[in-house]
């Protein structure tokens, strides 16, 4: 029997609803005191930078979870294992394109790729899916084309560069990729969704999603404004001068900011003392590699697999994203 101790050490435990209700009414509350304490340029700046870039996010953020979540609940894996051709060669091409019509965020795509595995699809298309749906899908493509008005060759440029690196990874992985790279529980067959579960799944999937992309879209703000504040502009102007520098600063910084692929376009737009190529290796890297995908890479698919997929596809992406830059004419 439960003491009435423990009864009430339950009821009056403090969660983090309460501590943001808290933290909301001392800030209005304090409201005058706060506006003179952060009344100072900088960091007015900083914070219209911040805002910016949230607003501007949001709703594609919101759309692509609700759309991962609606394939997580209502698109069986064996859809595409039945399209799919036997080659491994041509499952590639195919799994890509399938990214355009199966949209989904970084999150997302790795239990999407496990359950492909699952169902007996072949691993290369499986990791060409997982590349391709969060960075060639329409929600990011238009999240682009308004993050960067009136620059088409942008969009394009993304897509190609995103596109033809997922395919070359899965071309890779069919030629020398080795299945015990993989653990064998990414391997075991998943079961499929229930049709009573199938509208609590798509629930828990977009808040889970919208919860963990939320946060990482709030440290890309926060970044991007400080970015903004904190650095001088001589230094991106140096940036911008060295190209390569430039390219190999904001591909070690995608990797390490983690963003939504549906918020990323905006947060590069806000560095606006860069140049477009290094702006667009930013987008084409980051929704391949970056230091959470390497975390779930590894949890689900095995540390074996993690440690020698996530560099490649860096160098890879890397390389794919300057060439079709040069190709597209971004400058």
């Amino acid at each position: 029997m439960v003491s009435d101790t423990a009864r009430r050490t339950r009821r009056f435990r403090i969660s983090s609803v309460e501590v943001l209700c808290a933290i909301l009414l001392v800030a209005i509350l304090g409201q005058g005191w706060l506006q003179q304490l952060f009344d100072v340029p900088a960091l007015r700046t900083g914070s219209t930078v911040f805002v910016a870039v949230c607003v501007q996010a949001l709703p594609f953020l919101v759309l692509g979870v609700l759309i991962s979540g609606a394939i997580a609940a209502f698109v069986p894996a064996r859809v595409l294992e039945k399209v799919l051709p036997r080659r491994a060669g041509a499952a590639v091409g195919v799994a890509g394109l399938a990214g355009v019509a199966l949209p989904g965020c970084e999150c997302a795509s790795v239990p999407v790729a496990r359950r492909l595995m699952g169902q007996g699809v072949a691993p290369a298309a499986a990791l060409t899916f997982l590349l391709a749906a969060p960075a060639v899908n329409p929600v990011v493509l238009v999240a682009t084309a308004v993050a960067f008005p009136g620059k088409p060759e942008m969009v394009l440029a993304r897509f190609a560069g995103s596109l033809v690196t997922a395919m070359v990874m899965g071309w890779l992985w069919a030629r020398w990729g080795k299945l015990e790279w993989i653990t064998a529980r990414a391997l075991r067959r998943l079961p499929e969704v229930a049709p009573g579960q199938r509208w609590r799944v798509f629930a828990e999937t977009a808040r889970t999603d919208l919860v963990e992309a939320g946060g990482f879209l709030v440290l890309g703000a926060l970044i991007s404004s400080a970015l903004n504040v904190l650095v001088p502009a001589k230094w991106f102007g140096v940036l911008g001068e060295q190209i390569v520098l430039g390219v190999l600063v904001m591909a070690v910084l995608a990797v390490v900011l983690a963003l939504c692929s549906e918020a990323d376009a905006f947060v590069a737009a806000s560095l606006t003392a860069l140049p477009l190529l290094p702006k667009l290796v930013f987008l084409v890297v980051g929704p391949a590699v970056d230091v959470k995908l390497f975390a779930l890479q590894a949890g689900t698919f095995g540390r074996s697999f993690a440690v020698r997929f996530a560099p490649v596809t860096f160098v890879v992406a890397v390389a794919c994203a300057v060439v079709a830059g040069v190709v597209v004419g971004v400058a």
